[in-house]
């Protein structure tokens, strides 16, 4: 597979000011004002092959966006280099952004009191693309994402949802070879939010289209991402499958169990009793090679079952243990 982005090194420093205590020190930082410096990247490195749907992980202040603004040319890092589809960001900016796109959550690339469609005409002109293929594309992704109703719409009048479907067809219109979705899904509802996953699958194995996607919604990571970039601190922590995390963390396992009668005391080699409560029970495995059908023999050499359940760590909770061990 041919790499598409390369990280190599990249620091990133603000020099943010200190605020003087008091009337005189408001007075003295006019003349002599004191700064200190936050590292926002520390020799950050990693590389993405061409076709990869990358979930780029992390807790608030990670580095998430900031590494997200150098790789869409907005911020320039203070050292290391990048390469992009053989362009470094922020020196070949206005041949770089022609093949890239990016739609940040909380941010509109849409005019708020234009209709739709004259947004999209208006990026039409920008990214210079040519008429016939503006219109198949617009004709795809209005069929996709069913856009229809809202094309008359200035954006003012649209629903979160609705907007974030819009904001998605307008980083579309040029067919980018590269697609940064910094948080977009937040806020969404969950028939909303499943209707952008399957368009994010669609256009990544229709066009080939390289997608890095930033979240706090570890559902997303799980139904969309084929490899993960944990990033803490500044710090790249992890770099490859989130499948060896699910089986390195994801483990643990909890078995809901009603008995046919009470039993004063309830117990099961290999198994932590969670809880007991009359006929009920809760035990748990850490053990990787469970399996459903040796547990129902094993314990019903014991105890009398009516029903069961087996219930599977989220992946809310598999990422929490992440962090934890990362200590971020």
């Amino acid at each position: 597979m041919t790499k598409i982005i390369e990280f190599s090194g990249i620091c990133k420093d603000f020099k943010i000011p200190l605020k003087s205590k008091g009337f005189w020190g408001g007075v003295k930082s006019l003349f002599k004002r004191q700064h200190k410096i936050i590292h926002a990247l520390k020799d950050v490195s990693f590389s993405i092959e061409e076709g990869d749907i990358v979930g780029y992980i992390g807790p608030n202040g990670a580095g998430k966006s900031t590494t997200i603004k150098i790789m869409s040319g907005i911020l320039t890092p203070t050292s290391g280099d990048c390469k992009i589809d053989g362009f470094t960001p922020w020196k070949n900016r206005k041949k770089y952004v022609k093949n890239i796109g990016v739609v940040f959550g909380q941010r509109s690339q849409l005019w708020w009191d234009v209709p739709i469609k004259d947004s999209f005409l208006l990026l039409k002109d920008i990214y210079k693309i040519p008429t016939e293929e503006f219109n198949e594309t617009l004709a795809l992704l209005t069929k996709v994402l069913n856009l229809t109703d809202l094309l008359d719409c200035p954006l003012r009048q649209l629903s979160l949802g609705q907007k974030m479907k819009c904001e998605l067809a307008g980083a579309l219109l040029h067919k980018p070879k590269i697609l940064f979705l910094d948080e977009p899904t937040i806020g969404l509802d969950a028939v909303t939010k499943l209707a952008v996953r399957d368009f994010i699958k669609y256009i990544n194995r229709t066009w080939h289209t390289t997608i890095i996607l930033t979240t706090h919604d570890m559902s997303d990571v799980d139904a969309l991402t084929n490899k993960i970039i944990l990033i803490g601190k500044g710090q790249i922590l992890y770099n490859g499958s989130f499948a060896e995390i699910k089986h390195k963390y994801g483990t643990a396992k909890t078995i809901t169990v009603e008995f046919a009668k009470e039993y004063p005391q309830v117990e099961l080699e290999g198994y932590e009793v969670v809880s007991h409560n009359k006929n009920t029970a809760v035990f748990k495995t850490d053990n990787k090679e469970f399996n459903t059908r040796d547990f129902i023999n094993h314990i019903s050499e014991k105890y009398e079952l009516v029903d069961f359940s087996v219930d599977m760590v989220s992946v809310d909770e598999i990422l929490a243990k992440l962090y934890t061990e990362y200590d971020i």
